[in-house]
């Protein structure tokens, strides 16, 4: 997007399938001052920023978002909280769907899968990658992983490297012939939060509040659960 009064918004890939589908068609309608997006993991937004990079605003994990607010780079009265986010695993469209209702079956899945695909890079990598050392099968079936330091492991599943994904729901259904199989379970399942802002000092702060406002109504709402994600 190249308008008139375009601002630089970095936004983790949790949100793509919605905005891209919806939210952001909609809102061009209805406003010339239009972001600008860099689509990244939130650790590697997190990172840019602490090498100097001053986007106008962010949307990315409540926990990230706390940390720039520590350091005084976004002001806690303008953090809008916008999704809720669950890990799950994806399969090739027409592909049966594992077991996946506990703990058990879903080590049997992964230690029975030709190849499961994963971000190292995103929030779902960070949480599996301990969790298979907690199940004890990490070596087994890192040893067949296809791991990938950011982007999506739904891509994997199209290429036949992987036959199974794991990562965010919507992250998975941002991928066209990805399924979702099912959550993880409880007890394997992590929650992450994401929010916006705008940063401290930017020109655009007025132009990035009307956005994350926006994202807040039904229409960005109804987006956001249609690909996976729980409104906040």
């Amino acid at each position: 997007m190249d308008r008139q009064g375009s601002y630089d918004l970095r936004v983790a890939l949790v949100v793509k399938s919605a905005f891209d589908a919806v939210i952001l068609p909609e809102f061009g309608r209805r406003s010339q001052a239009l972001p600008t997006i860099t689509w990244a993991p939130t650790t590697v937004i997190i990172r840019d920023i602490q090498d100097g990079a001053r986007p106008d605003g962010v949307i990315i994990t409540d926990p990230a978002l706390n940390g720039l607010a520590a350091e005084a780079l976004v002001s806690r009265e303008h953090v809008v909280p916008l999704v809720e986010s669950r890990i799950a695993i994806g399969v090739r469209a027409g592909e049966p769907h594992p077991d996946l209702s506990t703990i058990e079956c879903l080590k049997a899945v992964l230690l029975g899968s030709r190849a499961v695909a994963y971000s190292t890079g995103g929030q779902s990598g960070l949480h599996f990658a301990p969790l298979l050392e907690t199940l004890g099968i990490a070596g087994k079936v890192n040893a067949r992983a296809v791991r990938i330091p950011q982007g999506f492991s739904g891509e994997k599943l199209i290429s036949g490297e992987a036959d199974l994904a794991v990562q965010q729901v919507s992250e998975l259904l941002a991928v066209p012939g990805v399924e979702i199989a099912g959550l993880l379970p409880e007890g394997a399942q992590k929650a992450s939060f994401f929010a916006g802002a705008p940063l401290v000092g930017t020109a655009h702060g007025d132009d990035i509040r009307a956005f994350l406002d926006f994202l807040r109504e039904p229409i960005s709402r109804e987006a956001f659960t249609r690909f996976g994600l729980t409104p906040r």
